[in-house]
């Protein structure tokens, strides 16, 4: 028992460090995290963490595997309403438990779709997928190599996956070149078309396709648009069921306000093309790919939609605002930015900066994390390997929400330089500067909060004593405390 107390004695005072670290003295810009919100988290402490709630439709009913669901159940239906609501779309599913998860469901359904028309006792793989080069920022998951792996044929004259990149555009890598994509989409007739990136400052030519392939009647390919990096400004920045897509999917945690999870929406209501396709999804989330789903992130992921559509447009103004504010001020102070500036370099809350002439990309971010500026080191679309970048990647989706305005991002662009170009260390001024950054905006008010969490917390352990301490412990440090 010494041995036990001790070595989580050891732990805990290593996770309080970090806690401090991250959230008290760190300006975080990576563009793939968030903070989620004090009832997000406290949602991922309640009952429900540890449960199972395996579910589905058989003979037009939706069977539960498991009793004492009948909480989760709704709360996973609400989630479905909410989500559905914020993308307007009618199909929304829910149980992947990660953005690369929703991709692979997806591909597994869109595998099985297409064997729909093969002669029984056969299964062939997709005959050909277009996507966004890695290099040229798109995400690991649409690789033959991440989630894309075993389902896409090889091509006998490369020996190799039958992947064909969309062009870029010579003067600017970051935008798809789509007179040369419409050409090559008529040339390769491929059965999966996947938009989204991680290293993501332009809207995707995703209606151009869309039209192009209409007439094609059952050979059209589906087009799928990864959103994880931008699920947070969908409409704001881009619409693409609206322009075209037929399936979305993403990443719940990045600009969006959720727990780590995934989802994915489409249109494919009964009646529609693909709607077996929609089912295959459906069956493919489960039993194919998930058993326990993660109850305690689900209630999460309903909290954070429902704020998320109180604050949706606001929120999404500001991410954008903010954005572009920044990369106006990182050039004012010296560096260079990537994109066009006559379109404002960025669409979307990433910022991209080229670097190589004050270090390696990696180099630049370890320097930049000693004064405290936590940034992702990033290969540009001319470097050669991933190992020697000459760019990092920024995101304003947590600071935003942490209050920062296009004037803070001045303040902080003129740090950044100074690590970057000077090879200063600002960690003390960078520590003071995020002190003004605590309070959390786009959720309900902290006292507000701190009380309904304390709730929660106070009947979240079958010993009343550990709750009532759990809960007065939360609203006395909140300054919400019992009587107040």
């Amino acid at each position: 028992m010494a041995d036990l107390h001790d070595r989580m004695k050891e732990l805990f005072e290593r996770i309080d460090a970090n806690n401090a670290w991250r959230q008290r003295k760190c300006v975080n810009l990576i563009p793939s995290e968030n903070t989620p919100s004090p009832l997000v988290k406290v949602c991922e402490m309640c009952d429900p963490a540890g449960r199972y709630a395996e579910h589905r439709k058989m003979k037009g009913d939706e069977v539960y595997f498991y009793h004492g669901t009948d909480f989760i159940r709704r709360i996973e239906e609400e989630a479905t309403e909410a989500i559905t609501e914020y993308f307007g779309c009618s199909q929304a599913e829910l149980r992947p438990i990660s953005g690369q998860m929703a991709n692979q469901v997806v591909f597994e359904a869109v595998t099985k779709y297409v064997n729909r028309t093969s002669p029984e006792g056969t299964f062939r793989k997709l005959r050909s997928v277009m996507n966004n080069d890695l290099g040229k920022g798109g995400h690991l998951s649409s690789q033959p190599f991440g989630a894309l792996f075993n389902f896409v044929e090889i091509d006998p004259d490369t020996g190799r996956e039958n992947c064909v990149n969309f062009p870029v555009m010579e003067d600017n890598p970051y935008r798809i070149d789509v007179p040369r994509m419409l050409e090559m989409v008529s040339e390769v007739r491929p059965e999966l078309v996947i938009f989204g990136k991680s290293m993501f400052i332009y809207p995707e030519p995703v209606r151009e396709i869309a039209d192009e392939v209409a007439d094609w009647g059952d050979d059209r390919p589906v087009i799928m648009y990864d959103m994880a990096h931008v699920l947070g400004i969908y409409g704001a920045f881009q619409a693409p069921l609206a322009d075209g897509a037929d399936v979305v999917t993403g990443s719940t945690h990045k600009t969006f306000f959720g727990p780590q999870r995934g989802v994915v929406v489409s249109n494919m209501d009964k009646g529609t093309p693909l709607r077996k396709l929609w089912l295959d999804i459906v069956s493919r989330a489960f039993p194919g790919s998930t058993s326990n789903h993660h109850l305690a992130t689900l209630t999460g992921l309903l909290v954070a939609t429902l704020e998320m559509n109180a604050f949706k447009d606001e929120y999404q103004e500001k991410v954008l605002s903010n954005a572009r504010a920044f990369a106006r001020h990182l050039v004012d102070n010296g560096l260079k930015v990537e994109g066009d500036p006559e379109d404002g370099y960025t669409h979307t809350h990433q910022v991209l900066l080229r670097v190589a002439d004050h270090g390696e990309g990696s180099e630049v971010a370890d320097r930049l994390q000693e004064s405290n500026i936590i940034v992702n080191y990033q290969a540009l679309p001319d470097d050669d390997t991933f190992l020697f970048s000459s760019g990092i990647r920024t995101g304003v989706s947590e600071m935003t929400r942490y209050g920062m305005d296009e004037e803070d991002f001045g303040t902080l662009a003129e740090l950044m330089a100074r690590v970057i170009i000077k090879k200063e260390n600002v960690a003390g001024e960078v520590e003071a500067f995020r002190s003004r950054f605590t309070g959390m905006r786009y959720t309900l008010p902290l006292e507000e909060s701190m009380r309904l969490a304390a709730g929660a917390l106070e009947t979240a352990f079958p010993t009343g004593d550990y709750g009532k301490l759990f809960a007065d412990n939360l609203l006395s440090l909140s300054g919400a405390g019992p009587g107040k």
